[in-house]
């Protein structure tokens, strides 16, 4: 929701999807929502996490103007959503690994599911009872419990829910009927497939087998990350030129 907020900022419908404008675009919201991600999101039963704040309007315009449509900012920084105490938490360092599956149904009847599940890393935790895989969600939590004298808001505790990517999604119109149910599996990468996704068909008017099928890129808080043989990883040149570090996989 941060990385659409920040982009509700920028003319998306006008570009074109794959377009070295629409990536580079894309990319840097992405890395200021991972910033204040990496910063905040944590179990909100043990971590006060300011979503108020974090969704706030005005915040996220503030944040949308440190995007040069000329050039990468690179790293880019968390901010300080209202409500929030920016020094009080470390930067998380989660692997958060990919083993996920997700499925969407709507019935005849209108009634809908968007259902994210995952078993974190292959086969879990590799131990079955009564033909289920049990699962691993342990690298969901920061491997680092406090960097620089403070604590990592995503820290393992006992009883502590792990920070997760999964985003299953139902999109309504202002009238409250199902547009979209939408989702999908890919550990960190999932917030950032399904934000194209809703850009593809929200923006860009693809239907969903257009939308899911175009090329992936990725921007973590590092990386742009690009498809292999893709169009769209013909573009690394030109996102290098505007100062990204490109990643072909």
């Amino acid at each position: 929701l941060q990385i659409l907020g920040i982009l509700s900022h920028f003319d998306l419908a006008a570009l074109e999807p794959g377009s070295m404008e629409a990536v580079h675009l894309i990319s840097e919201a992405s890395r200021l929502a991972y910033a204040d991600r990496a910063r905040f999101m944590a179990d909100s039963d043990f971590v006060d996490v300011p979503v108020v704040g974090l969704l706030d309007p005005a915040y996220l315009e503030a944040r949308a103007r440190l995007i040069d449509l000329t050039r990468s900012m690179g790293k880019a920084p968390h901010g300080a959503p209202p409500g929030s105490d920016a020094r009080a938490y470390a930067a998380d360092a989660s692997p958060e690994l990919p083993s996920t599956s997700h499925l969407v149904v709507v019935d005849a009847a209108g009634n809908a599911v968007s259902f994210t599940t995952s078993v974190e890393r292959a086969f879990g935790s590799r131990l079955m009872v009564h033909g289920f895989l049990l699962n691993n969600q342990l690298t969901d939590f920061s491997f680092v419990a406090e960097q620089d004298g403070r604590a990592v808001a995503n820290r393992i505790e006992p009883g502590k829910r792990p920070r997760s990517s999964m985003s299953p999604m139902l999109v309504f119109d202002r009238h409250d009927n199902l547009l979209l149910a939408v989702g999908s599996p890919g550990g960190s990468r999932i917030i950032t497939f399904v934000t194209q996704a809703l850009i593809a068909m929200l923006d860009w008017d693809l239907d969903p087998q257009p939308a899911v099928a175009l090329p992936h890129h990725v921007n973590r808080g590092g990386a742009t990350e690009l498809e292999i043989d893709t169009a769209i990883a013909d573009l690394a040149p030109a996102l290098e030129a505007m100062g990204h570090e490109i990643k072909i996989q």
